[in-house]
């Protein structure tokens, strides 16, 4: 990796910081801190894609093989990236972009399939063309794509799936999920991207103006606490995944359950109006539901 394709690699790498959750926390062991910050990379790149919060300069398209100007084409982008990931996995010369690269010894020590990589993208892609959700089901089959991948990512990585723990990781993984569209309402509006359910908005006679008002009336509040409550208990139905393991993974999965639990409370504290801005809870607020998820 050359110094100049590894600054840009490091320059994603280094979004960590600003994550609503600590992707690889300093008490684990470095393998795993090393697989996750590589699957962390890929991930953020993804959805970097997606979003087009890409570097300027169209570096990472001339990366995949693409002319600069396409870093604008996002689903070239997207064909390019999937591409460029089968080649972590074929056994050839490998990758062309530094963070696939890196990604590759991860995938080989760890024994990781294609599969989950593959819904991240397949959930970028979703995003450029489903801008609406009409049912709350049709929401959970996007949550399978765009977030559950990387609750099972993590299991592989540390050796600990099973059929059972991957039902209860993909529970809090889709909680995770809905609990960042409770607090984005509006910045996802402002991207054009509605992730409250049409039936739901319906039935609280919630409209999108409604959504951009500065503050959220009586009828926003009521729908948001209804998915809060949603999100809530999906956290519940995954806590006991915290419970099967032992050691250092229990802290880093306590981390993620409380700090959905955590956001949760803030939202509550908020009067459930997220339309001013992601109302984030407190340093002491997320390290008491870590504690009390732990005990």
């Amino acid at each position: 990796m050359t110094a100049g394709t590894d600054t840009h690699a490091r320059s994603v790498l280094d979004k960590a910081a600003h994550e609503n959750f600590p992707v690889a926390p300093f008490f684990l062991p470095r393998r795993w801190r090393d697989d996750l910050m590589a699957v962390y990379g890929y991930a953020r790149l993804v959805d970097d894609i997606g979003d087009g919060d890409l570097a300027p300069g169209g570096r990472d398209a001339e990366l995949l093989g693409l002319d600069r100007e396409q870093v604008h084409d996002r689903l070239a982008m997207l064909d390019a990236f999937e591409a460029d990931l089968r080649r972590v996995f074929d056994g050839g010369t490998g990758p062309r972009h530094p963070l696939l690269r890196g990604l590759r010894p991860t995938v080989r020590r760890c024994g990781l399939t294609p599969e989950p990589f593959l819904g991240l993208i397949e959930a970028n892609r979703q995003d450029q063309k489903v801008r609406r959700y009409a049912t709350y089901a049709d929401l959970l089959a996007y949550c399978e794509l765009s977030a559950n991948p990387v609750g099972r990512l993590v299991l592989g990585i540390t050796g600990t799936e099973t059929p059972e723990r991957i039902r209860r990781s993909d529970a809090i993984c889709t909680a995770l999920q809905i609990v960042e569209h409770i607090q984005d309402v509006a910045e996802d509006l402002g991207r054009d991207r509605v992730y409250l359910p049409a039936e739901d908005m319906e039935r609280f006679r919630v409209t999108e103006a409604d959504l951009a008002r500065p503050t959220g009336g009586a009828s926003v509040r009521a729908l948001v606490a209804y998915e809060a409550e949603r999100a809530h208990d999906l956290l519940n139905e995954g806590t006991p995944l915290v419970g099967s393991v032992r050691g250092r993974l229990k802290v880093l999965l306590a981390g993620f359950v409380g700090g959905g639990r955590a956001a949760l409370r803030a939202v509550a504290a908020a009067g459930h109006d997220v339309l001013p801005g992601p109302p984030k809870p407190t340093r002491l607020g997320l390290l008491r539901e870590v504690g009390a998820t732990l005990r």
